[in-house]
């Protein structure tokens, strides 16, 4: 008899090896363990970088629509003494092309920590923390267009298809807690232009990397509780799908995504005895809820709140990657085409409390340093008003800034032109963005790579430059 091969191992196999873990969960003798369980977990596993790491997660928070540089992290003198008068630099195409005159910023700027970093007084929160920030101000991004600056944030290409750069870091390191995702999405409300999992998914990789999505009005996420009113029933339903796969895998000439499938299934098992406790905040203290602003009487700072406290939980228990999305409820998100002095207030207040509560919250527990923080949008806006009192897209220069994990805090890298609207030193891509993130992961972007369509895939494509002066 000729020996089988893998394939025909996996055919023949009861639902093969991820059938084997999964009959030991049903069979109740795979409990929740310690961190790191050195049996296989398949996609998930465990591994080295390829250097020494200065971060183990990373906490990216996305503010959708795109913040406005000038009237955050970059102030501009100049556009106070030009206001109200005509651009005269070149203007290029925006969005609307209904370009208006130089519009100051409504707000003023303070220098803030032993820094003198200058912010906005729409963060004064976030201000107070200013020693431990380093604020890039010269983001740019490849498009103009939310979809296609949301895909190339997130993946690295305007187009869809491609892996989330979470999922790239569970496919790089695996997880540090196995029953728990190593990539979640802390989702407030507010679906990101393109779409969730085109901007989270794990696109050509295993579907094992994508985005587990925890929502806002169910913070422990969806079927982590049993249905059942029984353990037995709950084994057989499971047992029955177990079957169903096997009758797949039996007629299948391939097996990867009935095998992803079948992990994901191990993983949902395992969650429901870890997520509920890891999203149950009643056991918080008081000072810690209160320093999240959980007490504001500004609802969306409660949730954005919420929702911090919960990447600190996630972070704390070995979650690799932690993205938080805003609420839609304070308007139209930091696209502000219009009334930006309303609608980018509102929005600050939702966000800034409760992030400059989970740095300190972090860095008081000792997990700042090895947790980094990346708060951005998709790209900035113009120095000139759209209509009276708006701003448009501007792709060319603009804000973020990265915090803990190995990053060097207080202070300013590279500079936009003197009205906020290009950037002139140390112009930075979204490849540039990701490959110094995974840098800090321990990961060397040109090595993290996986065979696809005939050629092998990088999240940072055959770009992406290590930037010395943001590393501590």
């Amino acid at each position: 008899m000729n020996p089988f091969s893998r394939r025909e191992l996996l055919r023949q196999a009861s639902m093969g090896f991820g059938g084997l873990a999964l009959g030991s969960l049903l069979n109740g003798e795979a409990k929740a363990t310690s961190r790191l369980n050195p049996a296989d977990l398949g996609p998930l596993s465990p591994k080295p970088g390829h250097h020494r790491a200065k971060a183990k997660s990373v906490i990216f928070l996305y503010m959708d629509g795109g913040v406005s540089q000038v009237d955050s992290f970059d102030p501009k003198p100049l556009l106070n003494k030009l206001n109200g008068t005509k651009p005269k630099f070149k203007v290029d195409a925006t969005v609307f092309n209904n370009n208006g005159n130089i519009l100051a910023s409504p707000w003023d700027f303070k220098n803030y920590g032993k820094s003198g970093l200058p912010i906005s007084d729409l963060f004064p929160h976030i201000g107070s923390c200013a020693d431990d920030l380093c604020v890039i101000r010269s983001m740019t991004a490849f498009s103009p267009n939310h979809p296609n600056a949301n895909y190339a944030l997130h993946s690295g290409h305007p187009l869809v298809g491609r892996p989330s750069m979470g999922a790239w870091a569970s496919y790089g390191l695996g997880t540090l807690n196995n029953n728990l995702p190593s990539f979640v999405v802390l989702h407030g409300g507010q679906v990101p232009s393109g779409g969730m999992m085109t901007n989270f998914g794990s696109g050509f990789l295993p579907a094992n990397h994508s985005a587990s999505v925890f929502g806002l009005q169910n913070p422990s996420m969806r079927n982590t509780k049993p249905f059942e009113s029984k353990a037995q029933l709950q084994q057989e339903k499971l047992s029955h799908a177990a079957e169903m796969d096997r009758d797949l895998l039996g007629r299948l000439g391939h097996a990867k995504e009935v095998e992803s499938s079948i992990r994901n299934y191990e993983l949902a098992y395992r969650m429901q005895m870890e997520v509920p406790e890891v999203m149950d905040i009643s056991g918080e203290s008081e000072a810690t809820k209160e320093l999240y602003g959980l007490n504001s009487p500004f609802k969306h700072t409660q949730s954005y709140g919420r929702q911090c406290l919960n990447a600190r939980r996630l972070v704390e228990r070995g979650v690799r990657f932690v993205e938080l999305t805003i609420s839609p409820g304070t308007g139209d998100r930091w696209d502000q085409h219009g009334n930006l002095k309303q609608g980018h207030e509102k929005n600050a207040l939702m966000v800034d409390q409760p992030i400059a509560g989970l740095i300190k919250d972090l860095k008081a527990r000792g997990l700042l340093d090895e947790t980094l923080l990346v708060f951005t949008g998709e790209f900035g806006r113009t120095p000139f008003a759209q209509g009276r009192n708006g701003r448009d897209h501007n792709p060319q220069g603009f804000s973020m800034w990265m915090a803990g994990g190995g990053v060097k805090g207080g202070t300013v890298y590279g500079a936009t032109d003197e009205y906020g609207y290009r950037a002139v030193e140390g112009k930075m891509t979204v490849h540039d963005l990701h490959a110094n993130m995974l840098h800090l992961l321990g990961i060397d972007h040109e090595r993290l790579t996986f065979r696809f369509s005939g050629r092998d895939m990088r999240l940072t494509d055959v770009h992406g430059e290590i930037i010395p002066e943001i590393m501590a």
